[in-house]
């Protein structure tokens, strides 16, 4: 099983101009609400761990993630609202995010709730939760009770809307560098917040801190993957006719630990032993699922099926190292 930490919001996104201002249309999302709904959609054994709101907009993400299959029995239920971002999309398809809350649900997890949480293969943490209190010292205690036992992986995820400090988000990065098993990360991610650091010294500081497999994404140029005692690996990104990128990130992450799990890697002695082919089977299961969600709107991530019938129309590269 794999404990997914974090937000669960609405994407609100303008859909057209009206004579009396904008109709809007607002989407289930959040990063981690997303990884939790691919990982179910992909076969894998999702538990959700965020606050969930009382209000219609939380009462819907409750219902959504129970829809999916996701295991929804330890989050906390709260009388705070739900986050709202609004989404626009720029010329080349990327989100822009307008964060509208504030003491939301999904900053109301404290240290009380982390006693629900069942023993897991893996614990996922990353996106706004990791700086924002007081969720965010409620995931690093849990990261120190269970690393050595459970798996821990982390996507920074930044969004300096939300917090634009970059300090904070450095002490976040830094800090999970030394207890991360599996590190994933943008390309733009790292420039935010590292503009001097190259992707390769930014890979190798992370493998030094401890890091059993960092996994760097590239957009267009592919990705990019790194472990201790090996050259970094390099697959071409899938061809694709991008709509928008909205999700496109946590689709990639939800195809790597899916694929994990269904391969018995989500510990770090198997990750260790991964061979090459098979750590680029992975990026590639998890590119193909990616290229997917960038050829639909919002974060609509993919079912198995779609991925694998992708898949099968290609030999799987093995990557260049």
């Amino acid at each position: 099983m794999i404990v997914v930490c974090g937000e669960a919001l609405f994407d609100v996104f303008p859909a057209q101009e009206t004579s009396a201002g904008l109709d809007l249309s607002a989407r289930q999302g959040g990063s981690p609400f997303n990884l939790a709904t691919g990982l179910a959609r992909l076969g894998g054994t999702a538990m959700f761990f965020g606050g969930l709101a009382r209000d219609m907009f939380g009462r819907r993400l409750h219902a959504a993630l129970l829809a999916e299959g996701v295991d929804v029995s330890v989050a906390p239920r709260t009388d705070a609202p739900t986050a709202l971002v609004l989404v626009g999309i720029d010329g080349a398809g990327l989100p822009q995010y307008t964060f509208y809350g504030n003491a939301t649900a999904e900053r109301m997890v404290g240290m009380a709730d982390l006693d629900r949480l069942p023993a897991a293969d893996a614990i996922h943490v990353g996106s706004y939760c990791m700086v924002v209190e007081p969720v965010a010292s409620a995931l690093r205690a849990l990261v120190e009770r269970r690393r050595g036992n459970s798996l821990i992986v982390y996507d920074p995820n930044v969004r300096l809307t939300i917090e634009p400090r970059t300090k904070v988000w450095r002490e976040a990065v830094e800090w999970m560098m030394a207890r991360s098993d599996v590190l994933k990360v943008s390309e733009e991610d790292i420039h935010a917040l590292y503009p001097a650091l190259s992707v390769t010294d930014f890979m190798r500081e992370a493998i030094d801190a401890g890091a059993a497999l960092v996994v760097v994404t590239r957009g267009e140029q592919g990705v990019v993957a790194a472990r201790p005692g090996m050259p970094p690996m390099t697959l071409p990104a899938i061809p694709v006719a991008v709509t928008d990128t909205v999700g496109a990130g946590d689709t990639f992450q939800a195809g790597l630990l899916a694929w994990l799990e269904q391969a018995g890697c989500l510990n770090r002695r198997a990750l260790a032993g991964m061979t090459a082919g098979a750590l680029a089977e992975a990026l590639h299961f998890a590119a193909h699922a990616a290229a997917i969600t960038c050829s639909r709107r919002g974060a609509d991530l993919p079912y198995l099926q779609e991925v694998l019938r992708a898949v099968s129309k290609e030999t799987p590269s093995r990557g260049e190292r």
